[in-house]
């Protein structure tokens, strides 16, 4: 001790505090988690696949250029199996273990429903995921949830705003599967067509796995629509609509919504599938219009990726995006500060996700595209340009 003075303990004390501090702030920047409820197995697994893709590769992004405030961002989830019990189950584990948990991906609309009362309680997080349920647009019921897209009857409305340009009168039927999701629309989209001085000719309703459709196809024979739009379906039974329709000489356009409007599905339903018609919210991987991080997801995958991918991608893009600006704005991350956050996004640049910038007024981001099957091409092309709600 006798070579060590007073002046150098004190500066030896200085200096191991000023390193016990900075290493207690490197602490403290833990990483922010995205917990996720995903369907890897059962009837939605090709969805829950492409959408954790488009999550992981968005927050590889992200972190390589810092995260933020200079924290990680990293994804946990399990499988949901599409099982809301399941879905709550992995919800309950995954809050449990990750107390930085501000984010969260859902399933399926009937976990959104199941699960809102928790998270108003909890003001902890905010909440997106795979439904586009026009119930979810609802700031005031569903204060912390949003839809990285058009709900389903905003879906119907781009397409009818479509038609109404393209036909103006024109005659239309609906065909809707006999379930939750294919009823959601159709009273918004009674209302928007007359609104728009189209005619609705006809509404069928179908079983959900409908495998004989000879009546449905007999009453479309008889409305002879000059659109037929679909929708509670992903494939089956619109190829069977199709074809049949065809044998019989009926001229109408077939439209479908997001989760029909997948090009791969088609992809071996051969020639009648050529000029499919829907909405997309999204670019297509393959779209050859100027987009940077189209070009950057083209980099990291080389083969082609689900539109469930590029709805992961941008859900986790606005997700973090609230997140950034809530931190920035000094504010803590509950599910209160977060919301509000997201709703500043104002003419948002997705780096051509979305073709134009975006807006998230409420819940909801009300953008659209009308895309056409080319079954030679076995790709979607653009028919119409972007068309937003909002204007």
């Amino acid at each position: 001790m006798s070579g060590i003075t007073k002046r150098t303990l004190l500066a030896l004390a200085a200096s191991s505090a000023l390193a016990f501090g900075t290493l207690a702030f490197a602490q403290d920047k833990e990483d922010i988690v995205i917990g996720g409820s995903i369907p890897l197995t059962g009837v939605f697994a090709f969805a829950g696949v492409a959408i954790e893709a488009g999550i992981q590769d968005y927050l590889k992004i992200l972190n390589e250029q810092g995260g933020i405030d200079g924290r990680q961002v990293r994804l946990a989830y399990e499988d949901t199996g599409y099982q809301v019990d399941q879905s709550v189950a992995v919800f309950n584990k995954l809050t449990s273990q990750n107390e930085n948990m501000h984010l969260y991906y859902g399933d399926s609309t009937a976990f959104s429903r199941t699960i809102n009362p928790e998270l108003i309680r909890r003001n902890a997080m905010i909440m997106a995921g795979a439904s586009f349920a026009s119930e979810i647009n609802d700031p005031e019921n569903f204060p912390y949830q949003f839809i990285a897209g058009p709900d389903y009857s905003e879906m119907f409305s781009i397409l009818l705003e479509y038609i109404a340009k393209e036909k103006p009168g024109a005659r239309i039927v609906t065909v809707n599967s006999d379930s939750e999701f294919g009823r959601d629309p159709i009273e918004s989209t009674r209302a928007r067509a007359a609104e728009l001085g189209l005619e609705i000719v006809e509404e069928i309703i179908t079983p959900p796995g409908a495998v004989d459709v000879s009546t449905e196809v007999l009453k479309l024979r008889r409305a002879r629509p000059d659109y037929t739009l679909f929708h509670g379906y992903i494939l089956a039974p619109l190829p069977e609509f199709m074809t049949q329709a065809k044998q019989l000489g009926l001229e109408t356009k077939f439209m479908g919504t997001f989760w029909s409007m997948d090009s791969s599905i088609w992809a071996d339903v051969g020639e009648v599938a050529d000029g499919f018609m829907g909405v997309m919210p999204y670019r297509y991987y393959y779209d050859e219009e100027d987009a940077p991080m189209l070009d950057r997801i083209r980099e990291m995958r080389p083969e082609y990726q689900a539109t469930g991918y590029m709805q992961g991608f941008l859900t986790a893009m606005l997700m973090t995006e609230a997140a950034k600006r809530t931190l920035e704005a000094g504010n803590e991350l509950t599910a209160e500060n977060l919301k509000a956050s997201l709703n500043t996004i104002e003419d948002f640049d997705t780096g051509g996700i979305i073709g134009v910038p975006i807006s998230v007024p409420g819940n909801t981001v009300p953008v659209g595209r009308i895309y056409q099957y080319d079954a030679a091409d076995k790709r979607m092309e653009p028919v119409s340009d972007w068309i937003s709600l909002q204007e």
